[in-house]
């Protein structure tokens, strides 16, 4: 009998001075994102797909969630 597909526990981690978020996978750093795209990119290079990290529920957001950016919004309008 398969056992069910078991998913990591993925975090990004909350906003750092700069805004940049870490990303986690269990106990492994990932990458580091400045974008909620960085986060996709970071994890289809961990070869772990996600198709919509804004809707998942394998994906835990800390101290905010994938609009939550401070920091690098005011970099990005400019």
């Amino acid at each position: 009998m398969a056992h069910p597909t078991e998913h990591p526990h993925i975090v990004v981690h909350p906003p750092a001075l700069d805004g940049s978020r870490r990303v986690t996978s269990d106990d492994e750093t990932l990458g580091i994102a400045t974008h909620v795209d960085d986060v996709s990119e970071i994890l289809r290079l961990a070869d772990l797909y996600v198709t919509d990290v804004e809707g998942t529920d394998v994906i835990e957001w800390q101290g905010g969630g994938p609009d939550d950016w401070p920091g690098l919004s005011e970099h990005h309008d400019v």
